[in-house]
This record gives structure tokens, sequence and C-alpha cells, in this order.
């Protein structure tokens, strides 16, 4: 099991002989833990955190959203630098929305590919469909495994480097369920029990955490479930980080219904037509958010000044920050050339969506609770095991959601 060091992205990795496995638990803001742990339903990680290892916060990527993350997870880079700043963008050389799922949209490769050629057997599980071809990307070729929990019954071993996996783990679960995210930890313990791989990036799905508020019941099982199968990865061995993409938050009015500032109506209402408002939360999974969070990129007509648009947005409710390209850029860490001439978010309990023709709000699994801006950033660190003491500043300090990776590989065996 014991590999060389590898550098990806100016970071460089050193795996200690023992199974490495990162997880991601989408949308686990850090009261879910609480809610959990507050009633003894996570006594395998509650009790080697505040033990011998490590629970803290870190700070996610702008926007929080999932392919932003996760994306920023697997190359150890801000989004400024892997190029996927949102699930959508505008492209401006064709004029059309285009959803960020493939790796062709990566500008840099992720870890999995090096971490396979230094003699790691790396495995990665996504709950989500949508992230499979970015995980594997680089991947799959050099004899590492990427599956996704939503199509497990679709895996080869050509195309995802495992078939039949539906006998290794079970039968494909239902992607609208809190039993998606189980089956993906379930998958990596199954293929670090059958020697199929020793280093693992697990990645569910926020479905549970959009439908529930951190102490419903249902949520609390699920966190139960997701526990039992942590205990079962420590009992193999594994030194596991654990942390999420982004949080989550209620987005309601006091009588219930989502609270939507309808950014495309509004600065057509005031300013005239020829606005272009994409939402990057938007994805095939309406179920969860109703393509509505507290993030938008706003395109101008041409005849408009930015100033004079950022300025009124600015004094509208619920609005909390607006910024031009460059600023939005520099602050959030994001590619220039895939953003608008704006960059808008929203309060804690506020979403922005472009018209009430444009969502489908009857599609919602439940009141709406989505994320994307500022207050869904901060997100839980989890580490098994003791941080080293050349790690303490920076778990300490202004640490990020995508330094996981080498903190897990270089600052927990000391």
């Amino acid at each position: 099991m014991a590999a060389a060091s590898f550098t990806v992205n100016q970071r460089t990795y050193r795996p200690p002989n023992t199974p490495i496995c990162v997880i991601c638990l989408d949308g686990s803001s850090d009261e879910y833990f609480n809610a959990a742990f507050s009633r003894n339903l996570m006594p395998h990680l509650a009790g080697i955190t505040t033990g011998r290892g490590f629970r803290g916060l870190a700070r996610a990527a702008m926007p929080t959203f999932t392919n932003v993350n996760n994306s920023s997870i697997v190359t150890g880079v801000p989004p400024a630098v892997h190029g996927i700043g949102g699930n959508f963008f505008l492209d401006t050389q064709t004029g059309e929305e285009v959803m960020m799922n493939s790796s062709r949209y990566l500008r840099v490769e992720t870890i999995f590919p090096a971490a396979q050629r230094a003699g790691r057997k790396v495995g990665v599980v996504t709950a989500k469909e949508k992230l499979r071809d970015i995980f594997a990307s680089g991947l799959i070729e050099h004899g590492g495994i990427a599956f996704s929990a939503e199509k497990a019954n679709l895996a080869t071993k050509a195309t995802h480097g495992i078939a039949d996996v539906e006998r290794l783990v079970g039968p494909t679960p239902a992607i609208y369920s809190g039993d998606a995210s189980v089956y993906v930890l379930q998958a990596g313990v199954a293929m670090l029990s059958g020697g199929l791989a020793d280093f693992l990036y697990l990645s569910t799905t926020d479905y549970m955490q959009h439908k529930f508020a951190p102490e419903h019941p249902e949520v609390l099982e699920f966190y139960a479930a997701l526990d039992k199968q942590i205990g079962e990865l420590l009992a193999l061995g594994a030194t596991i980080g654990i942390t999420a993409d982004h949080g989550m938050n209620a987005k309601q009015q006091t009588n219930g219904t989502p609270n939507v500032i309808y950014l495309e109506s509004e600065l057509v209402a005031q300013f005239g037509g020829g606005f272009r408002v994409i939402l990057p939360i938007t994805d095939p999974y309406v179920a969860h958010h109703g393509a509505l969070g507290s993030f938008a990129q706003v395109h101008l007509p041409d005849n408009l000044d930015v100033a004079t648009v950022r300025d009124w947005l600015l004094k509208q409710p619920g609005i909390t920050e607006c910024h031009d390209r460059q600023t939005a850029a520099a602050l959030m860490e994001l590619p220039l050339d895939r953003m608008g001439e704006l960059v808008v978010a929203s309060g804690r309990d506020v979403v922005l969506g472009r018209t009430p023709q444009y969502h489908d709000l009857t599609a919602l699994a439940g009141p709406l609770r989505s994320h994307g801006g500022r207050y869904e950033e901060m997100v839980p660190l989890f580490f098994t095991h003791p941080v080293c003491p050349e790690y303490q500043h920076l778990v300490n300090g202004d640490v990020r959601n995508f330094d996981i990776f080498e903190i897990t590989c270089n600052g927990l065996q000391c």
C-alpha cells in the first residue's frame, strides 16, 4: 500500500501507509452534527473527534454550491484556478447557458490520477451522477474507480473502473433519498474491505438537508446511519477527513413560502429589458432547491452603467452583496471569464430567482432550504487522528475545505 509522494497544482501529498478516506457530506452545516451528537446518535465520529481527533470549521469556496466546492476539494485550488464557478454559467461566445458537469470545464488536474500513478488504488464514489465525469477525469485509464450511487447499476469496468457494483454494495438507491448518501459510504467500506481501493473520496448528496432541519427525526436517523458506516471505515484502519461543500439554511417567509427576490423581474421593472440572470445553483435535481439559491450572476444590457445597477441593487432589502466582475473575482476567487458584469448574494433566509414563471416551485420536496451565499460558507471539518504541530496553524486559522486532502495525507500521522 505504500505510495510515493505526488504533487498536483503546487501541493505535495505524502500519504501514509494506511487507507486514506476523505468524505464530503453535502449540505452538512455544523448544526446537523450538533443535533446528532447531543442525542448520542454519532458515537463513532463524536468519540474520535472529542478524544484524539479534531473538530473545527473550514471556509468553503464561493459560491457555496456543489460543483464549485467538490471541484475545489478534489483539485486543492479555488474556482479561479480550476475554472468551475457554478453549476451553470453563460457562455458569452454562444449565448448559451451551460451546465458545468463535465471535466472539459476543469482547467487543472484532480489529485486522483496522480495518486493512482504514485501507487495508490483510488476509489471515488459520488451520490450524484453530475459529478462523476469531473471526478473520473484522467483516473479510469490509470486503473482507478469512479462511479455514482445514482447510476451504480450502469457502471462497467471500461467506463468506471468497476463492474457489478450492485453485487458489491447493493441495489441502486433512489437519488431523492437519504439512502443515496448512505450507499456512497457503504461503497467505500466495500471497496476498502475488498482490497479494491485504499485512497477514497466519498461525496454524498444534500437531499436530506434540503428537506429537513437539523433536529428533524428523519435527518437524525440519517446521520446515525452515516456514523455506522464511518465506524466501519475506522474499523478497517482508515485515516478519515470529513468536510462539506456548503452549509444549509431555511429560506422561507414566516408563512412558510419561499423568500424569493426575483432578480430579473426586479431589474427589468427598474431599468428595462436586456438583463440575463444566471443562477449557478441550477442543476437536474429540482426537488432539492427549485433552482433557487443565494447567489446570482447578472449580465447587463450594453447601454447600462455597471455602477448604477450595482448601487441600486445594494439598496434592495435582502441583498447583502453586489460586486462588479473584477471585484467579485478577487474577493471570491472566481474565474473571470465565466462571470457576469455583476455578482449578487443574498441574506441568510433569502434566495435569488429569475422570474416567477421560470421556477416550478411545485417540484420542491418540502419547505425551501437552500444555500449559495456567505451564510453557508462555514462548514464542518473533522479528522479522526491528531493534527500534527506543523498543521495546527492551518486548522486553527483560515483553513479551507479544499485543504482537506493535504491535511489528511500530510498532517495527521505525526
